[in-house]
């Protein structure tokens, strides 16, 4: 019997979450906090009993280096890791490295809340969370999929948009469905999946 496991991790806080910062593309680092997420993330999956075949991640260091974490927390550092821009945080554009609060004053809090949380708005020079489901989905469908279906136990560290479009699809959820779910940092998330690749149980490890 297959296990078809697939476990998606937001990577733990980062240093511009701490500062209420718009991050995006720009490659930041984890808080000590993000560290902690991270750790105690590795520890649940570990009290799961769960191990992993291969793992994929963002070309960001904030989410490889969670991903970092969470495997020598689980005694796997040496799987192997496939990373992808594909799987990046949504480019947030001229927002990015503002405080939110900051773009809030430049823009209007409407304008902002818009770009934020409308499914196909992006802000200026930047990505909706549609444009970043067209890129992730794909990746998704192509490399991670197949892999879940042979039998290879399958952990995501990526970015809470990013996760968001698969979430998204895993769930079966509507564009008003995804952008009403939060993905809180260093929570995993773990689905097993039918061999048609629907969702047979899923079990968030939240605190």
């Amino acid at each position: 019997m297959s296990d078809r496991l697939l476990v998606l991790v937001r990577h733990g806080q980062s240093e511009w979450n701490l500062k209420n910062l718009f991050t995006g593309w720009r490659d930041v680092d984890l808080t000590e906090q993000g560290v902690a997420e991270a750790k105690e993330a590795g520890r649940k999956l570990k009290a799961q009993g769960i191990t992993f075949d291969v793992a994929f991640t963002s070309a960001l260091k904030r989410a490889q280096r969670t991903l970092d974490i969470i495997l020598a927390e689980m005694g796997q550092s040496g799987i192997p890791i496939v990373r992808d821009q594909a799987l990046n945080e949504r480019d947030y554009g001229d927002l990015s490295g503002l405080n939110k609060d900051d773009a809030r004053k430049k823009w209007g809090e409407e304008q902002v809340h818009i770009w934020r949380r409308s499914y196909d708005i992006a802000p200026p020079g930047g990505e909706s969370l549609r444009d970043t489901l067209a890129r992730t989905l794909p990746y998704y469908v192509q490399e991670i999929l197949p892999a879940v279906l042979q039998g290879k136990r399958t952990v995501i560290a990526a970015h809470g948009n990013s996760l968001r479009a698969l979430v998204m699809v895993l769930e079966k959820l509507s564009p008003e469905g995804i952008l009403k779910r939060e993905i809180a940092t260093g929570v995993p998330i773990i689905y097993r999946l039918n061999a048609d690749a629907t969702v047979a149980s899923k079990l968030d490890l939240a605190a």
